[in-house]
């Protein structure tokens, strides 16, 4: 865990999410404790190597620190922050981006047969790394320093890495998502036309349609998968849209209310506040003041 971190550590050098020469592999640095990040996680494995990060899935709060794991197997909107970090031992972690090719050649052969798992289960989880996983991925970091090995030797270690995991305590979760025909995978299908739509207003029953189920049973397998509801993943896909527009392109609440599907601006206000803790204007200004404060200290 030493080492992992010192890699980590000379190979960021400043806060942010860092792209490597191994595709799937990012590097992440962070130190700033008071900032709550709103955003909608990709599937990945995150190791964690120093600090620890919560992480808040509708309701359900998950904390890990060194030594633990986070796996995402489908698209969700969380919100994030760090509790264990600062700028002389900052969090540091190895991402792994999912891919589902890559799932699919880690899985054992009779797995390739497995019939569809009934339940769905929830879509995010946090494990503890066992020696083995944890070697996997301090090899995987070392090879940025042996570039000319990664083409041969990086697909043997990722491929080694995603065994691990999806053979580990609670891999049966990621499994499913390899798998053809799982509920998971119908649902993660669904979540898909949810996200490509979300300014448009849902019909519940076309959803289920596609997803060769009943509404109820979709329900249930949806929250089951994500902590929420079809339309509170959608909400929640709209909130987080208009709250970028917000910060990046010249425009108002109400317009930005709008472009996300909502035709009520004092809705979309008060939905906004819930989830975000203040009006649209007053959350833009705090964001903005403390991006200027950031500029300032760098």
């Amino acid at each position: 865990m030493a080492e992992l971190a010192q890699r980590l550590e000379r190979r960021t050098g400043r806060d942010g999410t860092h792209p490597t020469a191994i595709p799937q592999l990012e590097l992440i640095r962070n130190t700033d404790v008071r900032a709550t990040t709103f955003t909608l996680y990709q599937p990945a494995v995150c190791l964690v190597a120093q600090g620890a990060k919560q992480v808040t899935l509708g309701e359900e709060a998950y904390t890990y620190g060194p030594a633990d794991y986070a796996v995402v197997s489908v698209e969700l909107p969380v919100s994030s922050r760090l509790v264990e970090a600062s700028t002389e031992a900052p969090y540091l972690a190895v991402k792994l981006k999912l891919e589902p090719r890559l799932l699919w050649e880690a899985l054992r052969e009779p797995d390739r047969t497995a019939g569809a798992a009934r339940e769905s289960t929830r879509g995010l989880y946090v494990d503890r790394a066992s020696p083995e996983l944890l070697d996997a991925a301090l090899r995987l970091v070392r090879l940025l320093d042996q570039p000319e090995d990664i083409v041969y030797l990086a697909p043997l270690v990722v491929r080694e890495l995603l065994y691990r995991v999806m053979y580990g305590p609670q891999g049966k979760r990621l499994r499913a998502m390899a798998l053809s025909g799982t509920a998971a995978q119908r649902i993660s299908a669904v979540m898909q036309e949810i996200r490509r739509r979300f300014t448009e207003s849902l019909h519940v029953d076309q959803l289920a349609q596609l997803a060769h189920m009943g509404t109820s049973s979709l329900h249930r397998h949806f929250k089951a998968l994500t902590a929420m509801s079809p339309l509170q993943y959608q909400k929640q896909l709209r909130l987080q849209e208009a709250r970028r527009l917000l910060l990046t392109e010249p425009t108002d609440a109400a317009e930005a209310a709008f472009r996300v599907g909502y035709e009520s601006p004092s809705q979309f206000s008060r939905e906004y506040a819930r989830l975000f803790g203040l009006p649209p204007i007053a959350d833009t200004k705090r964001r903005i003041q403390s991006r200027a404060d950031g500029e300032t200290q760098e």
